[in-house]
Order: structure tokens, then sequence, then C-alpha cells
């Protein structure tokens, strides 16, 4: 019966959106993971810091594996909408680059990004599901949706590329030149606008070289 009404109570908050509920819950998770890591966490930890119950904790969440899914999940939805939101009908490729360039590297570099990151990364070998399930949702949605955008261009003829896949990555890893692998690695602090310009720009510059027509 208890399981029950728990299934009942789950729904519900999933069935009318995210709920306040489920919000602190994130909310709390995402701090004790950012604080004590993955390994460190532990589900009571994480319903003290939410202000809840762990009985609540569990009635959204059965999992410490499925809290964290969450919480990285979430945050690929916000890139995909916010940066790879690419209209095919745009056909201004050099400004639609440096503002897809701009906005992914300034999501990159957001306080509390690179975080869950590192920490897919040191649990996706002995947890090889966590790590896939991050790349489908983060990385390969994002190059898909720019690979989308490419096709179109090629088609409307604004573009000569031959492998869109390989060529969506390559601006993607120019335009994180120099600039994410020292935050991953907490070397230095994070690019000023003028930095994150300036590489945005010269990647938008290569890529058009080598695809655009004249």
């Amino acid at each position: 019966m208890a399981d029950g009404a728990a299934t009942l109570e789950k729904g519900m908050g999933q069935g009318t959106g995210e709920s306040d509920k489920r919000r602190q819950i994130l909310e709390g998770a995402r701090a004790i993971f950012m604080s004590a890591g993955f390994d460190g966490a532990s589900m009571g930890e994480i319903a003290r810091a939410a202000g809840v119950s762990k009985g609540t904790l569990y009635v959204y969440f059965d999992s410490k594996e499925a809290l964290f899914e969450a919480i990285f999940e979430e945050e690929s939805r916000q890139q995909a909408e916010q940066v790879f939101a690419l209209d095919s009908s745009d056909h201004d490729v050099q400004a639609v680059l440096t503002r897809l360039g701009g906005a992914f590297v300034r999501f990159l570099s957001r306080p509390g990004v690179l975080s869950p990151l590192r920490t897919v990364i040191s649990i996706s070998e002995r947890m090889p599901a966590i790590g896939k399930r991050f790349y489908e949702a983060g990385p390969a949605t994002g190059a898909a949706r720019l690979c989308r955008y490419l096709e179109d261009q090629v088609a409307a003829g604004y573009l000569a590329i031959d492998d869109i896949e390989v060529a969506a990555s390559q601006f993607l890893d120019s335009c994180q030149s120099t600039v994410f692998k020292p935050l991953l690695f907490n070397f230095g602090s994070s690019p000023t606008d003028e930095r994150i310009n300036h590489v945005v720009g010269i990647a938008v510059q290569t890529f058009l070289a080598a695809y655009g027509v004249r």
C-alpha cells in the first residue's frame, strides 16, 4: 500500500511538471554532490540538505544514481534549449556560429557546470551507463542539432561539407580551444568575454575558410 502511494505521489508530481518538492530535492542534491562528490554523498545527507525526509526523497528518486542522472539531464536540457536552438532558415552562417560558439563556451564556463562533468568522468569507468547517458543527453544532442543546421545550409547552397558530423565536432572543439581544458583541470580562472570572443572568432573564420561557398 505504501509503495502504491509513493508511486502515485511521484506520478502526480511528474505529471504536472517539475514540482516544487522535486526542485527542492534536486537543489539539495546538487549542493551535496558538489561539496562531497558522488561517492561521498549519501541519501541521508541529500535529504537533510533538501529539507525533506528520506521517505519523501525516495518517493521521487529511488537511488543516488537516479538523482545524479536527473541533475545532469536537466543541465543538458538547459544547454540544448539555451545554446543549440538553431534556426535553419537563418542563412547568415557566420552570425549563427558566432552566437552559438559564444553561448556554448559561456555555458561551459558557468560556475557549477564543471563539477558534475568531473564527477561523470570519475565514475564512468565503473558506471558506464551514467557516462553513456550523460554523453547522449549533452554533447551528442548539441552536436546533432548543429549537424541538422549545417545540413540545411549545405542543402541551401551556403556551405559545402563532405562530412557534416566531423565538421560540427571540429567547430565545437575549436570554440573550446585554450578555454575549456584549463577550467576542467582547475587551472586558471574563467575566461573573459574578450578571450571567448577572440577564440570563437578564430573558430568561425577557420570553419568558413574550410566549408564556406565562394
